[in-house]
């Protein structure tokens, strides 16, 4: 059998190709020498393993021999892990878009031999379809134009070069304003995503529809701020919708991806650790508020299903499970009737009328579990109770997941990233606070542990991927962005001001080595590091959050804990910068649209002392108080000025400030969480 060099690499996506007649390389020195050395351009295709059309371009295109040696014997090929080069990623992605106007993965784009690129794609079939061209004609193409009009290509590859330089410079203002035109910038926020928002499926936009967590959680906090009806209900609508849908694996728990059509029936069924971490936590805030039953059900089996599946036995989280298996795009997931019918029997036709399971299928002839009604409606339509019904259907369920789990299973990409876990780890404590389950605090506990030993390295700087006790590759700024948000979530349900102290490290680390002095933003790679053509600021929202929307949030609690002025003035100067692009397009921009926020309603400094403060503080936690900073414990460590001079001799004392200022303290807990 053919191998490659990316048998050599840890990135299941890369292994995926180790066997291609494509004489691929990993990105490095020795691939991009010997463009320069051959002269030849070089193709960097990029993609990851949960990725559906990047398997199908690799079975159609890289797996034929023919094609593969037209790309050998005229291009330097290197493939990419998306996940674990996001820096490489998002700065050929923004070359891509800007050529053609739109992009995705695979992502397809060819460079000069000095690293600049001049043409891309996503997709190209193996032959003309969907008014695409070809990937052989691609190839040709490419292959006569360097060879013919070598002069024009380099003059497109430094014109993109400038647009990817000078797109960094994004429109900065400095004003901040006072706290009217706040309330009235958060208003129009919550006008312009409503006015995105799908009132009767939930969600934003159409298909394909993404959970958009940071716009749900945006509109929860506003209606418990401003009592914002309208918000609230999309905001539930959203959340309701999406857990009885296709994307929410009714048997097992857990989110896929995005739903392909609006009602979030069939989704692309790959399941991505970072979409399950940011779902937790925004299903903690909605539980905080409503105290609704489903959501804390919702949050227990998304975690079961993360344990039962991504959790490694050295205490880390692998990245996705795949959409296909057995070749076959959601077939692991999805049933006929008449396998349903063999299992359950007598209890099949309920549990297909309830899922909504058809003779014909309900997608592409088979049936994705999914019901347009909750549990309590249902049973009441059919005169049922509601207790024996939801244990019958959970019967039911189980004999499935039984059934389901003799199955071929989807494939698992099992790098373990460093800013994913640091997401799952903020879930983990956000689901503790709401929920107040123990085991979830002794897991952020174990789980940050396991962080600390395996990604953590002796001169203060992480690495950003770990597999099989190989850590490497330097953190980009979202790995140390979400890392310092998970250090500060943990002291909070914990009390162990250790945590703050290592979150404050971490930001003094980031900041010199991250910074862009004249703004004030972050770069998205290290200053030292040496391979990349242009050093991105990133500070959109997408899937993800952005790193410098996070390190913005953090900058903030620190300032307030540690008392440091230039911590807040930098953050306040980021949020400043961006004011108007948040107000215009909250869907791009939801982490600072809920950093605007804060700002507009200002924080809760919560200290909370005394001799049993520990026996306390669940029922803090589990209040639903967004804008607060809060601290407990020991009362003798001068650097923290919210806990100096605040002892007491009572059961709990609890104390609510604003800069440093503090009321009298009140020693009952009902009147504490009333007066917060």
């Amino acid at each position: 059998m053919h191998t490659n060099r990316l048998v050599h690499e840890s990135s299941p996506y890369l292994l995926q190709h180790a066997h291609n007649p494509v004489d691929w390389y990993p990105w490095g020195e020795e691939a991009l020498n010997r463009a320069i050395a051959e002269d030849k351009p070089i193709l960097v295709s990029i993609g990851y393993a949960a990725c559906h059309w990047c398997h199908v371009m690799e079975r159609e295109s890289f797996e034929n021999d023919a094609t593969a040696q037209i790309m050998n014997q005229h291009f330097i090929n290197i493939k990419i892990d998306r996940e674990e080069r996001p820096d490489l990623d998002h700065l050929y992605m923004d070359a891509v878009q800007a050529m053609t106007g739109s992009g995705g993965w695979p992502l397809n784009v060819f460079l000069t031999p000095d690293r600049k690129p001049f043409y891309g794609g996503t997709y190209f079939p193996p032959v003309k379809a969907f008014n695409r061209a070809s990937w052989t004609e691609v190839l040709e193409g490419i292959r006569k134009g360097y060879q013919d009009r070598r002069e024009e290509i380099e003059t497109q590859a430094n014109h993109l070069t400038q647009h990817l330089q000078s797109s960094n410079l994004f429109g900065f203002q400095t004003k901040t304003g006072d706290a009217t035109s706040g309330i009235q910038q958060l208003t129009t926020i919550t006008e312009n995503l409503l006015a995105q928002a799908d009132k009767d499926w939930g969600g934003f936009g159409r298909a394909p529809k993404f959970p958009q967590t940071f716009s749900i959680q945006f509109l929860l906090r506003q209606y418990h701020f401003y009592q914002d009806q309208a918000a609230l209900d999309q905001a539930l609508l959203s959340l309701d919708k999406m857990i009885q849908g296709g994307i929410y694996d009714q048997l097992g728990g857990g989110f896929a991806r995005y739903s392909t059509d609006t009602q979030w029936l069939a989704p692309h069924f790959e399941k991505m650790l970072y979409d399950n971490a940011l779902l937790i936590s925004v299903l903690s805030e909605a539980y905080q508020l409503t105290q609704n039953p489903v959501y804390a059900k919702v949050i227990n089996q998304t975690i079961g299903f993360l344990e039962r599946e991504l959790l490694d036995q050295e205490g880390g989280y692998y990245s996705a499970l795949d959409a296909d298996s057995e070749g076959v795009e959601g077939k692991f997931y999805t049933w006929s009737k008449a396998e349903i019918d063999a299992l359950l029997g007598k209890d099949a036709a309920l549990f297909c009328q309830y899922y909504r399971v058809e003779e014909q299928g309900n997608w592409e002839h088979v049936n994705i579990l999914w019901t347009n009604e909750p549990a309590v409606k249902f049973a009441l339509s059919q005169g049922l109770d509601l207790a024996a019904f939801q244990n019958l259907m959970e019967q039911c369920g189980q004999i499935l997941m039984n059934a389901r789990d003799q199955r071929i299973r989807p494939g698992l990409d099992d790098k373990i990233l460093l800013g994913w876990n640091a997401l799952l780890n903020t879930a983990y404590s956000k689901a503790f606070a709401a929920l107040g389950n123990e085991s979830y605090r002794q897991q952020a506990i174990s789980h940050m542990a396991f962080l600390e030993k395996t990604l953590q390295q002796a001169d203060g700087s992480w690495h950003h991927t770990y597999k099989k006790g190989i850590a490497k590759l330097p953190a980009f700024l979202d790995d140390y962005a979400y890392l310092i948000q998970a250090y500060i979530h943990l002291q909070e349900i914990t009390g162990n001001q250790d945590y703050l102290v290592r979150a404050k490290e971490l930001t003094d680390w980031v900041c010199t080595h991250f910074s862009e002095p004249e703004t004030g933003f972050f770069y998205f790679t290290h200053q030292d590091q040496q391979d990349i053509l242009v050093r991105k600021k990133e500070v959109y929202d997408g899937a993800t959050p952005s790193g410098n929307a996070v390190m913005c949030a953090n900058l903030l609690y620190l300032s307030l804990v540690f008392d440091l002025p230039e911590f807040k003035e930098r953050a306040m100067a980021m949020l400043g910068a961006l004011e108007n692009a948040i107000v215009k397009y909250p869907g791009s921009f939801g982490v600072w649209a809920g950093q605007l926020q804060i700002q507009t309603k200002g924080v809760v400094e919560l200290a909370i002392t005394g001799k049993n403060w520990q026996i306390q503080v669940p029922q803090v936690l589990q209040a639903y108080i967004p804008h607060k900073i809060i601290q407990w414990g020991e009362t003798n460590l001068a650097f923290f000025p919210l806990l100096v001079g605040r002892e007491s001799n009572e059961d709990a004392a609890f104390y609510i400030c604003k800069d440093y200022s503090c009321k009298a303290p009140i020693f009952n807990i009902a009147d504490f969480l009333a007066n917060v």
